[in-house]
This record gives C-alpha cells, structure tokens and sequence, in this order.
C-alpha cells in the first residue's frame, strides 16, 4: 500500500500544477465558478471547490485573472477572465509545459545506436 499512496501524493501534486495551466487556458473565455469547474471536469480534470476558489483568489491577487459580479437568472455570479498578463503568462507556461513534456518523452525513449552488441 505504500507505492499506492506514494502514486498518489505524487499524482496530486503533478495535478496541482496542471490545474493552474488548465484555469488560465478555460478563462480564455470568461466563465463563472460553476462553470469553469464543469469545464474542467468535462476535460478530465475534476476539481473540487476547495481547491478551485482559493486558486481562482490567488490568480486574480497576483493580475493574472480578474473577476466581476453580475446578476445572472436571478442570482448574483462572479464571473472570472484570464487579463492580458495572464494571458501572457499562460502562454509562456504552455512552451516551458510542452518543453518539459518534450524532455520527458525523450528521456523514456530507448537509446539509439546501442553500442552494444552492433559490432
């Protein structure tokens, strides 16, 4: 059971970086709480509300996301889009993201020209 739990930390962990890329990329497009946490739900990244807000406060403290009370069918909302810095900031991620996987990949491929044995 310790591989397991250890799996897990490590997935959550993995998942808590992810999740800042993936909230910067859906509020492209301004959505509220509900359906920004639908989003990403639908996209295979299901988040609870814990762990949403306190992320969608902290990204609107640091001027990467900002955030507007309207009124929609009867009920107040907060609506969040990403700013222009936030969007800058989710395009340099997505390049150091794609970098990374990219190195990730080549690590995991077998060697080439294996020395070994090819005489």
């Amino acid at each position: 059971m310790g591989d397991q739990s250890a799996f897990e930390n490590l997935r959550l962990e993995l998942r808590r970086g992810s999740l800042i890329l993936a909230v910067l990329g859906a509020l492209q497009r301004e959505q509220y709480g509900y359906t920004l946490r639908k989003t990403l739900e639908d996209c295979g990244l299901p988040v609870d509300e814990g762990t949403l807000y306190p992320l969608l406060r902290r990204l609107e403290s640091q001027g990467l996301l900002e955030s507007q009370w309207r009124e929609e069918d009867k009920r107040k909302k907060r609506f969040y889009r990403v700013t222009p810095a936030g969007s800058e900031i989710f395009a340099r991620l997505v390049a150091e993201w794609q970098g990374i996987g990219a190195a990730i990949l080549h690590l995991n491929q077998p060697p080439s020209g294996d020395s070994h044995g090819s005489r």
